[in-house]
Parts: structure tokens; C-alpha cells; sequence
């Protein structure tokens, strides 16, 4: 990317799918295992340079402006680490309507209006479809989201693109994208805890926990496969041995799995 790289972890997306890395079924892209799509699109992202001014529509508005195969844009983001300063931009600071959103995008202030967020080491965002955001340069996150690659570009900086030309802008989808109210606070707050699962977003599209561990623990599954990242450490998921910058599928099938820590391992789980 212009601005960095993406690893996408788990996807089942046109073109950019998954392949299994082990086993039996080695070689085989996810779909094909799935008998098809994956509800969920899992990534790792570490922006370089600010990421461009972005929203993502819902799904009606998907399936209204680009077909019925399409779906929005839900996501999360998980800060794995940060460079001293790092930021990014979530939500409006203060109440524009769509008039003063065209102006702000023609002279170059929009990020003027939004809520900026210094981030360190586990801290949590969640993005509902139709809220403004951006990631910012020292950034790296884990980003859990809905299967869709529907993204509307608000402002870019007027920088070139990787071929030099000026990359395009989206702002009259975005305008109507847009959420435009107002919340006093934009990220998400929970505990942490050791050895316990902490779930920190619970929405309609996933669920994602976290996991701090320093000794086995045990996690029923849900009716679907199970994402789990090993952010730090390392350990053995169900007994697959597993290190920091690795993902998982757990599949459903098995019930239950164990998380053992080799020493200490923080994990993240996300299932749709």
C-alpha cells in the first residue's frame, strides 16, 4: 500500500483468500473447506504514513449502491503496537451536517472535525459502519471486520498514489455514508484480566475477547469457527503450537479447545 502493508490473516475475499498453511488439507484455500464464504475478513495493518480519511457504508446502503452480493463494513480495531505518538482519527469531535462535510473535504479540513485518539498497546476501537476514521502513522493493529472491501475515500492528503496519479475520492457515497452523530467518546473501555477471556466488542457481525495468559484455559465454542491471533508469546491452541504473529481456525467441530501458554501468550479471539 502508499501508505504501508496489510496482511490479511483470514480471508475467504475474491482473489486475496487464504491458503492452509498445515495439515491434511494443506494447500487448499478456505473456501473450499468452508464449502464458501467466511463471515469474517482478519487482518494485520501497519501503517507507515497516515492512512487515508475513510468510511464504509452499512448494508443497505451495499446492497442499494454496488448489488445485492455486497454487504457493509463493520470493524474493530485491536492496537498491537505503537510507535511513541502514534494516533488515529475515530468519529466526529463536533456536529457538521453535509454541507459543511463537502467544504471541509474542497479545502482540505475535514480531519479538523475529528476526534483524534493518542493509542498504546492494547487499546480498542470500534467502527459501526458509517463512522469516519483513519489510521495513522506507528500504528499496528489487528483489524477484525466484516467480509466486504467496500471502502469510500473521504480525503488523501492530495498525495499521489503507488502509479503517481492522485488517488480517487468518494465524497458524494461518503457523504451519504456518514454517521453524523456525535459521541463523547469514541474508544472502547474494558479491564484487563489474566487468565480469563475479556471480551471487548460483542456486535452483530463478531464477537472478539481477548485472552492474557499465564496458565491453561479452557474456551467452549461457539456454533462457528473461531479466529484466535497470538499477539505476544507463544503457547499451543488445542495442542497446534502457536507464536507470536500467527493465526489459527478452530473449527466448531471440536467443542472446546485449551489455550496453554509456553511461559505467557495473549491471544485474540473473534467469531462471527
Amino acid at each position: 500500500m502508499v501508505w504501508g502493508w496489510e496482511s490479511w490473516e483470514v480471508s475467504t475475499y475474491p482473489n486475496m483468500e487464504s491458503e492452509i498453511a498445515e495439515g491434511s488439507l494443506k494447500g487448499h484455500v478456505l473456501s473450499e473447506v468452508l464449502g464458501g464464504e467466511f463471515p469474517l475478513l482478519v487482518k494485520y495493518i501497519n501503517a507507515r504514513e497516515d492512512l487515508s480519511i475513510q468510511v464504509h457504508p452499512d448494508d443497505a446502503m451495499a446492497k442499494a449502491k454496488h448489488g445485492p452480493e455486497f454487504r457493509g463494513k463493520t470493524e474493530m480495531w485491536y492496537v498491537v503496537d505503537a510507535a511513541p505518538g502514534a494516533s488515529l482519527y475515530c468519529g466526529l469531535k463536533e456536529k457538521i451536517g453535509m454541507e459543511e462535510y463537502e467544504r471541509r473535504v474542497k479545502d482540505g479540513t475535514i480531519t479538523d472535525v475529528l476526534d483524534r485518539y493518542e493509542v498504546s498497546p492494547g487499546d480498542v476501537f470500534f467502527l459501526p459502519a458509517g463512522r469516519i476514521h483513519a489510521i495513522c502513522s506507528g500504528c499496528f493493529l489487528a483489524e477484525i471486520q466484516q467480509t466486504s472491501d467496500l471502502t469510500y475515500r473521504i480525503w488523501d492528503y492530495n498525495r499521489p498514489g503507488l502509479d503517481g496519479k492522485p488517488r480517487q475520492l468518494h465524497t458524494e457515497l461518503a457523504k451519504e455514508a456518514i454517521n453524523y452523530t456525535v459521541l463523547p467518546d469514541y474508544q472502547t473501555r474494558y479491564t484487563p484480566a489474566k487468565d480469563k477471556e475479556v471480551v471487548v466488542v460483542n456486535c452483530e457481525y463478531f464477537t472478539t475477547s481477548i485472552f492474557d495468559l499465564t496458565k491453561p484455559v479452557e474456551k467452549i465454542l461457539p456454533d462457528t469457527c473461531l479466529v484466535v491471533m497470538c499477539l505476544d508469546g507463544a503457547g499451543d491452541v488445542g495442542g497446534v503450537p502457536v507464536k507470536k504473529g500467527e493465526t489459527l481456525l478452530v473449527p466448531a467441530s471440536l467443542g472446546k479447545v485449551t489455550f496453554t501458554p509456553h511461559g505467557s501468550m495473549k491471544l485474540l479471539t473473534s467469531h462471527a
